[in-house]
């Protein structure tokens, strides 16, 4: 099996993170892969650390006709058997042949960008869904969730580390710092839970806006910013409790990798989450913009363990069912037997 994949994403993010883990999953003797992706030095030395075959290009606007002309260069030489394309600018710059071209659909994506593809794989099925309904033909449309991988032999991270006291409630958040992730509100609900700690994990532009509304908030002594973190497993080990307050989530890895590592979450209801956690049985749904569901949410938690142990048990076992790396796996093992298939 000789695999392409091609990604023009960023240093940092959800579906960034995937490709990397899927990579890795599939650097395995009888599939020969080839990465192409937007260049970024930390990306290609942990690839080509793995002994992965990679290229680097710019991924430009709508001007650069370098990019797609490097990349037909690269499936001629390497003739794919399937090419993955990754999100607009990859799917709409990958080459169409030789092989089949497949396109990820990690959100709602502009569906323009994918129409040189012959296969779309959604890893939601409200995401299959929308393609569906804007015209793919379901047989067309794949769904292969995203998988999460969790090390529970990992040391937690020291609170000592982070100036947080052994015996408070400790809350752990991850993603990027922007608007649509909701920290805002998260703060707003940690303000009315007065003994919890609060580590996030991730960078961006609303970072000093968020920072200033911590301190008008009077929460600069229990808020933690980690930045951008590779080290997940660590964080995760550390916390009580994981939150995800976003207004807006095609999927949630937050809530896979919660559950990968043993521990509750509290979720926004917006349709990624809300198509992924069953209320009360392996996970906790609250309304989005709304700090004191939140913060009512989160408090209940805390203050009963063994309700919080029994959620933890569940989203593992979700987890272990749906989104670890074996099954996930598997299913893209099949799903390029079906479309190669003679």
């Amino acid at each position: 099996m000789r695999l392409m994949q091609v990604m023009a994403g960023g240093p940092q993010g959800g579906a960034e993170g995937f490709f990397e883990r899927l990579a890795m999953a599939l650097n395995v003797p009888d599939v020969e892969q080839r990465l192409a992706f937007r260049r970024e030095p930390g990306r290609a030395e942990r690839m080509q650390q793995a002994g992965l075959a990679i290229s680097q290009h710019s991924f430009g606007g709508a001007l650069d006709m370098v990019t797609p002309w490097q990349l037909r260069g690269v499936a001629r030489r390497f003739q794919p058997d399937v090419t993955i394309s990754w999100m607009n600018r990859g799917s709409r710059m990958a080459p169409d042949s030789p092989g089949v071209l497949a396109g990820r659909l990690d959100g709602y994506y502009k569906l323009k960008n994918f129409r040189r593809c012959q296969h779309l794989i959604g890893i939601t099925p409200g995401i299959c869904d929308y393609a569906v309904n804007a015209g793919w033909p379901r047989e067309r449309v794949h769904l292969i969730p995203n998988f999460v991988a969790a090390d529970l032999t990992t040391q937690p991270e020291p609170r000592a580390a982070h100036d947080t006291p052994e015996g408070a409630p400790l809350l752990l958040a991850l993603g990027r710092l922007h608007p649509v992730k909701g920290y805002d509100v998260l703060l707003r609900a940690l303000a009315a839970i007065p003994d919890a700690y609060l580590w996030i994990a991730g960078e961006g532009a609303e970072g000093p806006r968020l920072q200033a509304l911590a301190d008008e908030l009077g929460l600069a002594d229990r808020v933690r910013w980690l930045g951008w973190r590779q080290d997940v497993g660590a964080l995760f080990q550390a916390a009580d409790l994981c939150v995800s307050s976003s207004r807006f989530e095609s999927f949630g890895h937050v809530i896979a990798e919660a559950w990968a590592h043993h521990k509750p979450i509290v979720s926004t209801d917006v349709v990624g989450p809300a198509g992924t956690i069953t209320h009360g049985e392996n996970g906790v749904l609250v309304p989005k913009d709304q700090p004191e569901a939140l913060a009512a949410a989160i408090r209940s938690l805390i203050g009963q363990p063994q309700q919080a142990a029994a959620l933890a048990d569940a989203g593992h076992a979700t987890f272990i069912a749906k989104y670890s790396e074996a099954v996930v796996v598997a299913r893209y093992r099949e799903f390029f037997e079906a479309i190669t298939r003679r």
